[in-house]
């Protein structure tokens, strides 16, 4: 890679709808007899396309999962954490606290070229960024990374044209015809920049707005489609089972 590359994985929130006893993040996956808790899926993806330095954006509870992960030796990176502080003045977002626990990092990200991924998914194939990167061209400001869903209530869909060229995010539509969504993205400085201005000196906290606006200056979007493999949200009990039921299988 010519550019400097970092790893950003938010894991700030209180996953209060799971009512876990320790972070959602750690959810156990049993595989081949072997515990794997979920978030070292997507820290995997990462260092699969070659990134040595990842960033945890956690909140003032998540000692368990510090403890875990640590410093990163064991997964072949260097891992920091950076830890999202409380605001009040976020309102009428879908995602509320995404945007700014992106922002929370601008320290260690500015300059930098970003590979963002959720801590509650399992992202297949499992060189999703590696392909998505591979594909990007060098005006591209973010990348995305699109799986189709049957769920677009859930995700931020994505509108884009035949040579990948993205339109329009539609954050977690009722009805829609769109059938893609995003699932993780990569992106330049100059995205870094518009994110932390309009987050810290504008107070925008809907992170589909904040992409949108971009896109709306002139920022270059691409869409990449992962055409195999599949994208797992752990949000409810029902998506957990799901989980559990894949994984048994390929057991």
């Amino acid at each position: 890679m010519h550019e400097e590359v970092i790893g950003l994985i938010p894991a700030a929130g209180k996953g209060v709808r799971l009512g876990l006893p320790y972070p959602k993040e750690l959810y156990p996956i049993i595989s081949n007899n072997h515990y794997k808790p979920i978030a070292q899926f997507v820290v995997q993806n990462l260092t699969e396309a070659g990134l040595k330095h990842v960033v945890f954006v956690v909140n003032e509870t998540k000692h368990q999962l510090i403890g875990y992960f640590g410093g990163g030796h064991r997964f072949d990176c260097n891992i920091s954490y950076v830890v999202q502080e409380p605001r009040t003045n976020i309102h009428g977002s879908t995602s509320p606290g995404l945007a700014q626990a992106l922002d929370s990092a601008y320290h260690l990200t500015k300059g930098k070229t970003v590979f963002f991924g959720m801590a509650d998914t399992i992202m297949q194939p499992k060189d999703a960024f590696d392909r998505a990167y591979k594909a990007a061209k060098a005006e591209d400001d973010v990348i995305l990374a699109l799986w189709t869903t049957e769920r677009p209530e859930k995700f931020g869909m994505v509108r884009y044209e035949s040579d990948g060229r993205v339109i329009e995010i539609v954050d977690k539509p009722k009805q829609t015809e769109l059938t893609e969504m995003w699932g993780c993205i990569i992106w330049r400085p100059r995205f870094t920049e518009h994110l932390h201005d309009c987050v810290f000196e504008q107070g925008i906290s809907d992170f589909a707005q904040i992409m949108n606006s971009a896109i709306s200056t002139g920022m270059q979007f691409r869409a990449v489609h992962m055409a195999s493999g599949n994208y797992i949200d752990l949000g409810t009990y029902e998506e957990i089972m799901e989980l559990d039921r894949r994984y048994r299988e390929e057991d």
